[in-house]
This record gives structure tokens, sequence and C-alpha cells, in this order.
């Protein structure tokens, strides 16, 4: 290790709290720290390569470092970095919302810009809320969410988790939510008939539930979903924060199935996975309910201040400007197909127990294990020590790579996923009689 790396190791093991990271287990090993990125490659301090498996937590789309995105970020710095959208706006914020709307699925018109997923989660339980209350539908305070459910980290978002490991410490904290089996149409019929004219909206990711493990629900179940809430009176938000932007082999999970939400919930790829932004879509029905004179206090009383970042939001139309002259979606077939394959394949191998996947989306489950053999950790040191950065969800490997990755580079990534889960599973000790 050189000693510019040596010192940078020793700094973050001195002063850096990392997030979802357990800091005993880290100060326990060598941080890896990354300088540089390249198309779908980061490369380390000490110039070491790594193909970037997982699109630096799932925010990725066309590489790093793409020309396109550089100088969209480079033009807007020498007009102005940072403006309030608090009593002002700004020609990105607003171009970037008539560009969203257009390609979002019919009925959403409103565009309400924060910085995370997790904000962009609140925002949409919040005017979910705000909304029935305005009507006069004072009863209408419950939230109903999947089990397994993760939209994010702030109180509200948490409120509609369900991963206990995430989230069973904070439950004090919490308002109360309604869990629905995921995949299953006949048990959110039941609930939202238990609890008639009790619920505000549901809220689920489409097609997919991602920090869940991978969760895919059946063909239909989004579009049942719609039907029931419709049937009920009930808000839909769908979080796209994960499977927006192609992930799911369409722009927006819920085109598979025809599905327009009443809130749908932007982050990630919105910038291509170059800077904080997030929007919260909603219908002009939900929009008009807040209006009113201010004497009426229907005002949503929300808002950051990075909200519609400039720079952000110059990133996000070169973004969208890639989508559309590169043809990312439509590339992505060959790519979906040829994971398909081997996805099979790994389906197969000993210690693997499902394979579950959406698009671009994977999930490769490994069982059940003592959590002190850390199976999914052993096999991201392997993965490092071939050549590729993956990050696990507990004993799930997933694998989520840029869309632009090309077909030898994802033939690369899985043969590097199948030699480390074969590595990781032949290190661990014999068990006892």
């Amino acid at each position: 290790m050189s000693d510019a790396a040596a010192r940078l190791n020793a700094l973050d093991q001195e002063f850096v709290w990392h997030p979802f990271t357990q800091q005993q287990g880290w100060s326990e090993e060598t941080p890896l720290m990354i300088e540089r990125g390249e198309g779908v490659y980061l490369y380390d301090v000490e110039g070491n390569r790594y193909i970037d498996g997982t699109s630096s937590l799932w925010c990725n789309v066309h590489g790093h470092h793409h020309p396109v995105l550089d100088a969209a970020a480079k033009a807007q710095f020498d007009k102005v970095a940072h403006s309030t959208m608090l009593g002002l706006s700004h020609p990105g914020a607003t171009e970037l919302a008539a560009r969203l709307v257009e390609i979002a699925p019919e009925g959403l018109q409103r565009v309400f810009y924060s910085d995370s997923g997790s904000t962009a989660a609140e925002i949409a339980l919040k005017m979910a809320f705000q909304y029935h209350q305005q009507r006069g539908d004072t009863a209408r305070t419950r939230f109903i969410r999947m089990r397994e459910a993760y939209h994010g980290d702030t109180i509200g978002s948490v409120s509609v988790g369900g991963i206990d490991l995430f989230h069973a410490t904070y439950r004090p904290l919490l308002f109360e939510t309604l869990a629905a089996e995921p995949g299953d149409a006949a048990h959110m019929e039941q609930l939202l008939s238990a609890h008639e004219g009790e619920v505000a909206a549901v809220i689920m990711e489409p097609l997919i539930q991602g920090a869940g493990g991978m969760i895919v629900h059946p063909e239909g179940y989004l579009r049942a979903v719609r039907e029931l809430c419709d049937a009920h009176g009930v808000l839909l938000i769908c979080d796209e924060v994960a499977t927006g932007f192609g992930r799911t082999g369409t722009m927006f999970a819920v085109e598979r199935e025809g599905v327009s939400p009443d809130f749908m919930c932007l982050a990630k790829g919105i910038t291509g996975g170059y800077l904080p932004l997030a929007a919260t879509l909603t219908t002009e029905a939900v929009y008009e309910g807040f209006l009113g004179a201010p004497a009426e206090a229907k005002t949503f009383f929300h808002g950051h201040t990075y909200t519609g970042n400039p720079i952000a939001c110059a990133v996000a139309l070169a973004n969208l400007d890639i989508f559309r002259d590169e043809r990312t979606v439509e590339a992505l077939r060959p790519k979906i197909e040829l994971l398909d394959r081997r996805l099979a394949e790994i389906a197969e191998m000993p210690g693997v127990s499902e394979v579950r996947s959406r698009g671009v989306m994977v999930g490769i489950d490994l069982g059940a294990h003592d959590p002190e053999l850390r199976v999914g950790h052993r096999v991201t040191l392997e993965a490092r020590e071939r050549g590729a950065m993956i990050r696990p969800l507990s004993d799930v490997v997933v694998l989520m790579p840029p869309l632009a990755i090309s077909e030898t580079e994802l033939t690369d990534l899985l043969d590097i996923c199948v030699e480390s889960i074969t590595a990781a599973l032949a290190s661990l000790p014999a068990p006892t009689a």
C-alpha cells in the first residue's frame, strides 16, 4: 500500500462513520478508496480497476465520466451553482419538470423536487395525508405498505418500511401502518375492506422490492392493486426510486402493467447517478386539493434547501437526452436476454437457493446462513479480488450494473460473480456434528 493510500485509510478509520456499516467490522478491514471512474469501471487510489456491479448503489445509468453529463454540469457551474426554489424558480427545474411529465405515466402532471429517495417518499406520504384531510376525509389517516418494504431512512419513510433489521429499533418513533403480503391481491383486498374509509394510500415498489431482497411480484399484481385502490377511494404511491429509469426494462416499472399511480417517487437514476436529486410526481387532482387563499392554510408546508438544485437539474436534463439519443432502454433487450440465460445457470449452482430478477435488477439468494459467517460479505470480498464491486443484502448477492454496460462487460461481471460465490461458499467452516 502506498503512503498516500495508508494516510487516507487512517483518516477514514479515525473520523468517518459509514452508512449501513457495522464500524467494528469495518475497522478490522482496509477501506477501499475509490478515486475515479470511467464507463462501467471504478478505480481505487492504487490504480486497481473494478466493474461497478451495483451502479454505485443502484443510481449510475450511463457510466462514470460521461462526456454529455460532465459538460452539462460544467456549463451550469458557469451560470449559478444554487438558487432556492422557495419563492423563486429557474430554467432547469422548469424544463426538467416538463420533460418528466412528458415521459411519465398519463395523469401525472405536477413535480415536487427534493434531494433523495427517502424525501421523495416522505413527500408523497405527507401529500396523501394532507390531501384527504383538506377534502374532509379526516378518517383517512392510515397507510398500507408491503411486508419487507423499504422506502428510505427518514422517520416517515421508515414508518412504511418493514425490514426488521433496519427498522425495528425505531418502532417507538414511528406511526403505525398496515402490512400487506407482497403479491397477494386477496390480502390487499381484505386489508382495504377491513379498514374501509381509514386508508389514505397504499405505498409500494412496483414489480420488485429492491432492498427487501429483490422480492418479485407476480404478473398482474400491480394492476390489481391499482384497481383495488380505485374501488376503495385510496391513493396509490409507486416508489420508483430503485425501479425507475430503465431498471426493469422499461423507463418506469409501472409501464409494464399499464398503471398510472397517484404519486410516483423518483431519485437515484434521475441524474444518471451524478448528483443528489429527487422528484415526487402527482396528479392535477391532488395538486388542486392544495389550492386556496393563504388564510385557508392549504399550502404544502414542506421544502429543502437544495430542492431542485440547478446543477442537478441540468445534469438530469442531459441524462434524459442520453436516454433518447442513445436509445438506452431499447438497447437493454439483448443484455437482459443474456442476463436471464446466465442467471438460469447460476440458479443451478450448489449453494444458491433462488435467483430473483426483473430487467437488470438481480438478487442471488444464498439461503439462510449463520449471520456471523457473513456469506454475502465474503462474496463481496472475493469479487473485489477478481475486479468487481458488488454489495449484498445480507446473504442475497445483488447485481445492478449501469445500463450502459456492454454484453462483454456483463459477461465478465457474471463470471466474477460465479467464481466469487463458489470461493466464498468453499471458505465456510465445515458444519459441526
